[in-house]
């Protein structure tokens, strides 16, 4: 049986509208500066000179100087890898888990999709941040066991919403139709379900990704993900914090506004995208 696709999920660009193509250009941009900002930046971004301690923008030093005289804009487009690597990771892990689970949980229902869902809801009720925290404490501060740490909170949201929407698709006439041809559950859930599912997916991966990036800064922001000097925006935005008190906001608004500006196109682009696959 041939797979057919309703017009409206493939809509392309033009059915994020304006506002939504905004958020893929913002978000365009970081994933450019995630690759290559390395590359662009004029100075090294964890050269220090504390002779040029909080030293303003000029026309060599777009941005000054933070609090031990390295080059913020240096540090901001090398923290672009750091701040979109770490989501990444996060959203690939959970995206991964929580599909594979909710599918299996669609398809075969009973006693597993109880099973599957109760530690979902165990697993629901558990912070993230409290989660990552708890992995610090145990091996450490960094990035990684972040990530690790807050790909298994977000598990159980993808799964509830993937799950919702492979019970529908399985409910489908098609689906039966399948079985008495006598495909295979995996060749049914993998080249029907899961395609016919799509839109949802990467809707979800979008939202996701806003969430992770906004939660891995916090937690770099707290000194448990990304370490000092390596550039992050989450540690730009830490280590600010004195400037601000002493009246110089630039290493902090600089990297919070990198980051507000990430996580707002992440979800909006998000949003439009679960319109236009509904």
């Amino acid at each position: 049986m041939a797979i057919t696709f309703s017009r409206k999920d493939f809509r392309g660009l033009a059915g994020v509208g304006r506002l939504g193509q905004l958020s893929l250009a913002i978000i365009l941009l970081a994933a450019f500066l995630a690759v290559f900002g390395s590359s662009l930046a004029p100075f090294p971004p964890d050269q220090a000179d504390l002779g040029n301690a909080y030293v303003t923008a000029d026309g060599t030093h777009w941005l000054g100087f933070d609090s031990q005289g390295r080059d913020l804009f240096s540090r901001l487009l090398v923290g672009a890898r750091s701040s979109m690597l770490g989501p990444l990771l996060v959203v690939a892990l959970a995206m991964t888990a929580g599909s594979v689970l909710a599918v299996v949980a669609a398809w075969r229902r009973g006693w597993l999709d109880s099973v599957i869902s109760g530690i979902g809801d165990i697993v629901f009720a558990f912070p993230g941040l409290l989660l990552a925290v708890l992995t610090a404490a145990v091996f450490g501060p960094s990035q990684l066991s972040a990530a690790l740490s807050l790909a298994v909170a977000y598990t159980p949201y993808v799964a509830r919403l993937v799950r919702a929407a492979a019970l529908r698709e399985r409910s489908l006439s098609y689906v039966e139709a399948l079985e008495v041809q006598g495909s295979s559950a995996w060749v049914i859930c993998l080249r029907h379900i899961v395609v016919n599912i799509a839109p949802v997916l990467v809707a979800e991966a979008t939202i996701l990704f806003g969430w992770a990036t906004l939660d891995l800064a916090a937690i770099s922001f707290l000194g448990l993900g990304v370490q000092p000097p390596q550039a992050d925006w989450g540690v730009m935005v830490s280590e600010g914090k004195t400037g601000v008190l002493q009246g110089f906001p630039a290493e902090s608004l600089v990297a919070g506004t990198a980051l507000v500006l990430v996580v707002v196109a992440f979800n909006l682009l998000g949003e439009r995208l679960a319109e236009v696959g509904t």
